[in-house]
Parts: structure tokens; sequence; C-alpha cells
């Protein structure tokens, strides 16, 4: 307790703040380590990009060609005229999943 909220006792209650940057530095190397939450973000949304690539045939493959690609693959489709927050972040991952198959 007294790490976070300072060891006089007093109610002046101290909050040691830190940068990210030396949050995200691994345990072994002195950090907190967290992960960078913006590059873990990227990486979820470029997997679930491969997964609509590589497995056509799953739920979630049927659902967003169904809406937002029936007439094209996955690579070659567009945001559409009104595209969900998930369809548009997906979408922008795409050219990293077409960088790397």
């Amino acid at each position: 307790d007294s790490f976070w909220w300072g060891a006089d006792g007093s109610d002046n209650r101290k909050l040691h703040w830190a940068s990210w940057d030396k949050l995200c530095v691994p345990k072994k190397g002195g950090g907190m380590g967290f992960h960078n939450l913006r590059y873990f973000n990227l990486a979820l949304l470029g997997k679930q990009a491969w997964c609509l690539l590589s497995n056509p045939n799953s739920l979630s493959s049927h659902y967003f060609k169904a809406k937002y690609f029936p007439h094209c693959s996955f690579l070659e489709a567009s945001e559409s005229s009104n595209p969900s927050y998930v369809w548009r972040s997906i979408c922008a991952e795409r050219g990293l999943v077409n960088r790397g198959s």
C-alpha cells in the first residue's frame, strides 16, 4: 500500500506516475511487463482478417461475406457505404494480411 499511496501515513496520497514506455518494458528488464494495447489490438484484428481469408466456412466469415463482400473475395472487398466499426477495423489490417499471405 505504501508504494502506491506514500509511506508517511498522512492523507496526502501520492501516486507514483511512470511513462507508458517504461511500463511496457518486460519484467526481466525492470518494467511492469504491460503490453502495448494498440499493437495488441492490431494483432487481434490481423488475426480476425486472417481467419476470414483462411477459413471461409466459419460463421463469422459467412456473416461478413453476406454483409460486406457477397460478390468478391475478402481481399477485394471495399469498406461499403455504411460499414460497422468492426468491419472498418478489420479492413484496416487487410493490407498487412495480404502482404503476409
